[in-house]
């Protein structure tokens, strides 16, 4: 009498780690930036739920530089960034145009693909990133920075005090 060999294979579901994600790109934006807000929740209204485009706030205490990409958030502050899936940071009109295209409208910024009109968006992006918290009614980097700090510093070590007035 001969035994049987039994031979069986376990199909193993990827695991989070390895599979792909299902957005297409991770835009971080400046909650507290008005307009900022405005185009986010525009962009949020084209997905429609589908999780093509990840919104991450820079402006929340818990932004996290390591889960995204690595930029940090004064980097995040000077201009606006997002990640690709294989971990690839795009910055400035790029990430507009990216956005665009992933959500079905990539017309609005097809021109910008040309490379002098390219560069000229680019330029005038950097300007209006410059002058974004000005214009916004914000106060300057530096300010924020500090600020941002003090209040971090303040709830991880368990001693903040009310302003009084």
């Amino acid at each position: 009498m001969s035994a049987a060999k039994t031979e069986f294979s376990e199909s193993v579901a990827p695991s989070p780690e390895s599979a792909a994600p299902a957005w297409q790109i991770e835009l971080l934006y400046d909650g507290e930036c008005p307009l900022c807000v405005r185009e986010v929740n525009f962009l949020k209204k084209r997905d429609a739920g589908r999780g093509l485009v990840t919104f991450v706030d820079i402006a929340e205490d818990g932004y996290n530089p390591e889960a995204h990409g690595g930029i940090d958030y004064e980097t995040a502050m000077g201009r606006i960034h997002a990640i690709l899936p294989d971990g690839t940071t795009v910055k400035n009109v790029e990430v507009f145009r990216r956005t665009y295209e992933i959500l079905g409208m990539g017309w609005v910024y097809a021109v910008t693909k040309l490379p002098v009109l390219g560069a000229i968006a680019n330029w005038l992006y950097g300007i209006w990133a410059d002058w974004r918290l000005m214009l916004t009614g914000r106060p300057d980097l530096a300010t924020i920075m500090s600020d941002r700090t003090q209040r971090i510093e303040c709830a991880s070590q368990g001693r903040c005090q009310p302003n009084s007035k």
